[in-house]
């Protein structure tokens, strides 16, 4: 949940009207909505009035399961230098995510394989406290927006919300297989996509819930707009849907050519929401109007494109998009495949203008704000920085001897937070030459 969040709203826009939730077919009463995104905190006194309806083992090292040096004979198959300032040890399997605190940014959340998440300090690596329960492997854990939550969700469909001063829980639910999970941005409110084709909003800790149901597939991804009143929600059959969070149901709906010929693997949206951003196992990145839900542009590499029609199944064990994004402070956005290829297209004129090839397949891609650069993250277990004007790597990031699995970027850019198949998570204080 991308950990990742997005810039603020703007805090001269009128406050909305109080919200009510109606019967079981209609969410929330239709309002009317001023132009522009709503101040933060008038949307979050607004969604905590929504009335809803009733719907192991520790490994080597010091006990807090931390350690400030490089670590010596590590075995696996990407020996080498360890540039990274501090190693989170814990954890016993494959780390699958990790999230910062949006408020401070001095605490992570890590969950992995070992069925097990743990809540630590960036600064030196010491647990606060682990989130217990889990009996799967857990693959979403994040913040809310305020950091005084922290949820974890594994994959039978387990979550769990904890109150980040007190370390207690205060709120679980089973929602069935897990997909995806997010916050919102500017309330307690918990967003999650599930494999029977839901997606799920529950307040918390309160618990009160509401389910906005697609097609009979898994709902792979979502994301939250900016604005906190809508959606986008991908799909296993390629549809995307972009959900009214007040009324409870689809504006728009691509399906068909509009829509994905896989299914979907992200999504993104740029800073004011109106263009949203996806991408698919069919190696196709989509740009949405938000607006019109209308696409209004299609970027594929020119080495995918160039290639001949596959049949089906066989264009995704091939390559696929796994990550993408918006820049801050340019009309450029960047895709990340499978085969190692960030592509890089200008927006404006919907054109390719860099190309930059990895060793393996990118699994996670950021853009830092503010600023023309996007981290990548690969199964060689390196992070690397690009200087998207000009296709230049600037710098990169060793340490891990897998693969990486997810990583985070502090706001003001200055930390790498990365989890691995190594078992570790790492962070990296981030030098950059240009700055």
């Amino acid at each position: 949940m991308e950990s990742e969040s997005e810039t603020g709203a703007a805090a001269d826009t009128p406050p909305l009207e109080t919200l009510s939730f109606h019967g079981d077919e209609e969410i929330i009463e239709v309002v009317e909505l001023d132009p522009g995104p709503p101040d933060p905190d008038d949307l979050a006194q607004e969604m905590e009035d929504v009335d809803f309806e009733e719907e192991e083992e520790e490994e080597e090292g010091n006990e807090e399961g931390w350690v400030l040096e490089p670590q010596e004979g590590v075995v696996g198959s990407m020996e080498g230098p360890d540039d990274s300032e501090v190693t989170f040890a814990l954890h016993s399997a494959s780390v699958f995510c990790v999230s910062l605190d949006p408020k401070t940014n001095t605490l992570a959340v890590t969950g992995g394989e070992d069925d097990k998440a743990f809540v630590w300090r960036l600064s030196d690596g010491e647990l606060l406290f682990e989130c217990a329960g889990h009996k799967d492997s857990v693959t979403c854990a994040g913040f809310s927006h305020d950091s005084t939550l922290v949820a974890t969700g594994d994959m039978s469909g387990l979550l769990k919300v904890w109150q980040v001063d007190t370390k207690e829980e205060v709120w679980s639910f089973e929602a069935g297989d897990l997909e995806w999970m997010e916050w919102h941005p500017r309330a307690p409110v918990l967003l999650a996509g599930t494999a029977d084709g839901n997606t799920w909003m529950w307040k918390v800790p309160n618990g009160d819930c509401k389910t906005f149901q697609g097609p009979n597939c898994p709902s792979t991804c979502g994301r939250v707009l900016p604005d906190g009143k809508r959606a986008v929600v991908g799909y296993e059959d390629g549809t995307i849907r972009i959900w009214d969070l007040k009324q409870g149901n689809p504006i728009h709906v691509l399906k068909g050519t509009e829509g994905h010929q896989g299914p979907l693997t992200c999504v993104a949206t740029n800073q004011d929401g109106s263009l949203i951003l996806t991408g698919s196992v069919d190696c196709q990145a989509k740009l949405v109007s938000a607006t019109t839900g209308k696409v209004v542009g299609v970027f594929r590499p020119e080495t995918v494109a160039s290639q001949p029609s596959l049949g089906e199944g066989e264009e995704s064990e091939s390559n696929s998009v796994e990550s993408l994004g918006f820049c801050s402070v340019m009309p450029l956005a960047a895709v990340g495949y499978l085969d190692g290829t960030l592509a890089i297209y200008d927006l404006s004129t919907q054109t390719l203008r860099h190309q930059c090839q990895h060793q393996s397949g990118i699994v996670q891609l950021l853009w830092e704000a503010g600023t023309a650069v996007v981290y990548t993250c690969s199964l060689d277990g390196i992070v690397r920085l690009w200087d998207a004007r000009t296709g230049r790597l600037l710098t990169d990031y060793r340490g891990h001897t897998a693969e990486i699995l997810d990583f985070a970027l502090s706001k003001d850019a200055s930390l790498v937070v990365t989890t691995s198949g190594d078992h570790k998570a790492k962070v990296f204080c981030v030098q950059r030459p240009d700055r």
